[in-house]
């Protein structure tokens, strides 16, 4: 396929971030790879292929002959469970996620089909109000809670499991790896620690058990392609920790749009379907309230999933130290 049809190749501002597709033997075998996957779904390609380059995937848009286009992702090591998860979360939860048309789990390749419209896209394109975004929110948090009794399974794919009451010991460890913090911030995070253990014995007493966190559900990484409906991908972030992490991202982006006051309506719908017997609305809420800011936590930790290489252990030091910084930050509500 490499040489059959002509390559843009999008770097952004990751001009120097390594990844496999500077080999041509990669490239060679990957491109054969869709091919083949393509062929056996009695598909061909056609068309430029769009490749886009980030130090934590590589990402080809492939046109295809009479159809949408397919999407190719290659991960790195760390995050090599996204085709395998993916591929799971289309037999337990089909409503709300991509069915993959090929996983390879051991070169951690995976091809997608096109979801349709991105929220993003749809953002930019109409007028969009907070409900929309409240739906969202809730289909999300009827996935998470659908998905908890296959928590042991998830983690059995190798998805990173950092368990509400192992936060503090997660913290540690980022604390040692992020190398690009001031000396005075350092210090704050270090004073942070007491209160950090606490709160983490708080969430995980108020009765809503660990399941998957997407840990960056923001508008590029959800498709709305009809109204009502909404598809939810790109899960090389995700991580096995307590559910209400993933709340911050998506509400802060609303926040960002529609102004603080839509922050009280967004919660209420995302928290809906957590609601039920020996769950009192006050101990939900505080439990959110917990893990918007422990959830930076989960952010932190992302930024570890890059190719190897100098440059993008640079970005992920960089992003580590940025995310435990908001740790320091008190949630808004």
């Amino acid at each position: 396929m490499q040489n059959e049809f002509s390559i843009v190749v999008d770097r952004s501002k990751y001009q120097y971030a390594p990844t496999p597709w500077e080999q041509e033997s990669w490239r060679v075998s990957a491109l054969d790879w869709v091919a083949e996957q393509l062929a056996s779904h009695g598909l061909r390609a056609s068309g430029e292929l769009s490749v886009r380059l980030r130090p934590w995937s590589v990402l080809v848009r492939v046109p295809v002959v009479g159809r949408d286009a397919v999407w190719f992702k290659a991960n790195p090591p760390a995050s090599a469970f996204e085709g395998p998860l993916t591929a799971a979360l289309a037999r337990w939860v089909p409503t709300y996620v991509l069915q993959p048309l090929a996983v390879d789990a051991e070169r951690a390749w995976i091809l997608l089909p096109d979801g349709g419209d991105l929220f993003r896209t749809v953002l930019s394109r109409e007028p969009v109000g907070p409900r929309t975004w409240e739906e969202l929110l809730r289909q999300y948090a009827s996935m998470q809670r659908a998905l908890t009794p296959h928590v042991r399974e998830i983690e059995q794919l190798k998805v990173p499991a950092t368990r509400t009451l192992d936060l503090p010991g997660a913290f540690d460890g980022l604390l040692t790896r992020s190398t690009a913090l001031h000396p005075e911030a350092r210090a704050r995070l270090e004073r942070l620690r007491p209160r950090l253990t606490d709160w983490c014995a708080e969430l995980a007493s108020l009765g809503v058990e660990d399941t998957l966190d997407h840990a960056d559900l923001h508008e590029g990484q959800l498709f709305h392609p009809a109204p009502g409906r909404f598809t939810f991908f790109d899960w090389g972030d995700a991580a096995v920790s307590h559910p209400f992490c993933s709340l911050r991202i998506p509400a802060g982006k609303a926040r960002a749009r529609y102004g603080p006051q839509v922050l009280a309506r967004l919660l209420d719908a995302y928290l809906e379907p957590w609601t039920g017997p020996g769950r009192a609305p006050a101990d939900l809420r505080r439990a959110a309230h917990l893990a918007w800011r422990l959830s930076a936590l989960g952010r932190a930790a992302s930024w570890g999933r890059t190719f190897p290489g100098a440059s993008g252990t640079s970005v992920a030091a960089e992003q580590i130290s940025e995310s435990l910084l908001e740790l320091l930050n008190e949630p808004p509500f």
